[in-house]
């Protein structure tokens, strides 16, 4: 319908015809869509052309070529395209779509992008001599007797004469009045009448006067064209209007039943969510308890360990190396270990509150580990080092300090043990050195280390151990002091 209507001239009608059929064709992956689509801006693009509305044509034209899946038509394409460009007057553009449409083997198309090209070197550069090529395509187009190409030939000398020599440009005139004729063109015979009226001052009258009675039949011929499909179009709406009663009340009806069927799945769903979330909700109550319980007895083994199972091994290493170590004093330390372990239940920790506190408790810790056989050393254990460090936070850090000198006297065989301290800003260093056997292979953590490693994640750390060098084992730990 929109091409026909193209053809009779009812131009915007052809545009929005065509527009309202692009809305059925969506699946542009199907070859038959991208064809029809491509024809369908094709004509947008003629019809804007015809309406002088150039930068629509090109627009719709440049959708042709992009949806089109054809060589043929997609050279008629670039041709239409460059047409347009022409008249907008930017030949540069147009000669880059004609370098790909003269490339058709089709001798119309050819013939056509060769009398383009021809006029777009000369737009582009006025001293251009184009007329070998617009008789190149003269001659293509009279050899095949192609008529709406000869009409397009000499309209093209008409013009190009127009300026430089009047009757050449007089004789082309009536050359393309003369076929326009005979191929039933009344656009073409009402470009040829307004070249000949300009050119034939004699005959002018005559001429104007055909003009006039050409240009009145051909608006009469437009508005019947807008009109042509009317009934047509009157007879689809007045179906679908029925359609789309006969539609609704189908609807209506299937929505009542469907309204039903929802409420029903609706209070069934309803129950299934209620009986499923409370039985996620109980599965759930049941894991966090078991967690709970699992978290409070490795909580409960690590204290057992570290205050303990430590504690009675420090006694141990006291009464082992250390000749003046009496009975009375080996009883209270172990009754300190006693009473701390009673504490566990009541999750009590040690009362430390000071800086002072804390530098003697590691001191005396680390001592406690020396004998004939290990000497141990501590380096740079100052208040500073322990200032803002909260009681909990150190009590890790003595466990951890603790179990360290336990692994070392164990398995070891260290003579010389060095703990060197060190503050920087917010940040506490720790280096443990021994000149022990080390670590052979990959780190095994066994109960102490794992513990060890826990405690540091709790006060934010980080623990590194370097088992590289060629004798005895260091390990860097380092905590934000607060």
């Amino acid at each position: 319908m929109a091409i026909i209507q193209t053809h009779y001239g009812d131009f915007y009608g052809s545009i929005e015809t065509s527009l309202e059929a692009n809305h059925f064709l969506k699946n542009e992956n199907d070859s038959i869509t991208k064809r029809d689509l491509a024809a369908s801006y094709n004509n947008m693009g003629i019809a804007s052309a015809f309406l002088y509305n150039y930068d629509n044509a090109v627009a719709f034209y440049k959708n042709a070529i992009k949806y089109s899946n054809n060589n043929k038509y997609r050279y008629i394409y670039y041709n239409n395209l460059s047409d347009a460009l022409l008249s907008q007057r930017n030949p540069k553009m147009a000669q880059k779509y004609l370098e790909y449409a003269i490339q058709d083997k089709d001798y119309k198309n050819k013939s056509r992008a060769l009398n383009n090209l021809a006029r777009a070197k000369q737009i582009n550069d006025k001293s251009y001599n184009p007329l070998p090529e617009f008789y190149h395509a003269l001659e293509i187009r009279e050899k095949n007797n192609d008529l709406e190409g000869l009409n397009s030939s000499y309209a093209t000398l008409a013009n190009f004469f127009f300026e430089k020599d009047k009757n050449k440009s007089l004789e082309f005139a009536n050359k393309m009045l003369k076929t326009s004729i005979e191929i039933r063109n009344p656009e073409d015979q009402l470009q040829a009448l307004q070249k000949i009226i300009n050119l034939d001052k004699n005959n002018y009258q005559k001429y104007f006067k055909r003009f006039q009675e050409i240009n009145d039949s051909t608006q009469i011929a437009r508005n019947n064209a807008k009109n042509q499909f009317a009934y047509f179009r009157y007879g689809i709406e007045k179906e679908k209007t029925k359609n789309q009663t006969l539609m609704a009340e189908q609807i209506k009806n299937e929505n009542h039943i469907l309204k039903q069927y929802f409420l029903s799945a609706a209070l069934v769903l309803i129950i299934i969510i209620t009986v499923l979330s409370y039985r996620k909700r109980q599965i759930r109550l049941k894991k966090e308890k078991e967690l709970e319980v699992k978290n409070t007895e490795l909580k409960m083994s690590k204290k057992v360990h570290d205050v303990v199972a430590n504690g009675i091994y420090q006694v141990m290493t006291k009464i082992e190396n250390q000749e003046s170590f009496d009975k009375e004093k080996a009883l209270d330390e172990l009754e300190f270990v006693y009473e701390k372990s009673r504490d566990l239940s009541y999750e009590k920790l040690d009362q430390i509150n000071s800086e002072k506190d804390f530098k003697e408790k590691i001191s005396s810790l680390i001592a406690s580990f020396k004998n004939d056989e290990t000497e141990t050393y501590t380096v740079g254990n100052e208040h500073e080092v322990w200032s803002g460090i909260s009681p909990s936070d150190f009590e890790e850090l003595y466990q951890i300090i603790r179990e360290l000198l336990v692994n070392m006297k164990k398995h070891s065989q260290a003579t010389r043990v060095i703990f060197k301290f060190e503050r920087t800003g917010n940040l506490v260093q720790i280096q443990y050195t021994d000149n022990g056997i080390g670590i052979s292979g990959d780190l095994i953590h066994k109960n102490g280390l794992t513990n060890t490693v826990s405690r540091i994640d709790t006060i934010k750390g980080a623990i590194i151990f370097d088992n590289k060098t060629e004798k005895g084992l260091k390990i860097n730990i380092s905590f934000p002091a607060s």
